[in-house]
């Protein structure tokens, strides 16, 4: 039974073939596949695009997104999902460790965790998640990320997170 009046809202997302930028990482060093991400010369990650965020800066060892956090992300009780903060955070985790790695070198997330300090509301307005390795080994790496509100400069959520580094003889 339907109460009350309701206000339907739509999003449309769009994203380009993912496949020619999955072709190009095996011939760049990962610092060079991300920049060439951010800066639009390779396609978007596809969840980036349906979530609404961008990378803005990579560095070797760091990366930045941001994101305006939209009421298409609002969970049951009326305040932005926490799983849009740990997505942010693992993507920019995993991406400041994608900045170190070799031509041939891959990872994969073994583990997160993430804190939530605050609620995130469209009022929040533009957050900006910043996220910086620690340590990186031959086959282990981790990072640590900040999710911060842009115009306030107060912490959102933080986190860590451990990568796993394989190399190309380590394919089966």
């Amino acid at each position: 039974m339907k109460t009350g009046v309701t206000s339907a809202r739509t999003r449309t997302v769009s994203w380009e073939d993912p496949a020619p930028g999955f072709a190009q990482a095996a011939k760049m060093t990962g610092l060079e596949y991300i920049r060439a991400i951010f800066e639009r010369r390779l396609p978007s990650p596809p969840m980036a695009e349906l979530m609404g965020f961008a990378g803005s800066e990579a560095d070797e060892g760091r990366s930045v997104f941001t994101s305006d956090p939209g009421e298409f992300l609002y969970n049951p009780i009326g305040v932005v999902h926490g799983g849009y903060a740990m997505t942010l955070l693992d993507s920019a985790m995993g991406v400041a460790i994608h900045t170190t790695l070799a031509r041939g070198e891959r990872y994969t997330t073994l583990e997160t965790k993430v804190n939530f300090v605050r609620p995130i509301t469209v009022d929040t307005g533009r957050v900006r998640c910043e996220a910086t390795v620690i340590h990186r080994g031959r086959r282990v790496a981790t990072a640590e990320g900040r999710l911060t509100a842009e115009g306030t400069g107060k912490m959102l959520a933080h986190g860590t997170t451990t990568c796993l580094i394989e190399g190309p003889a380590d394919r089966t």
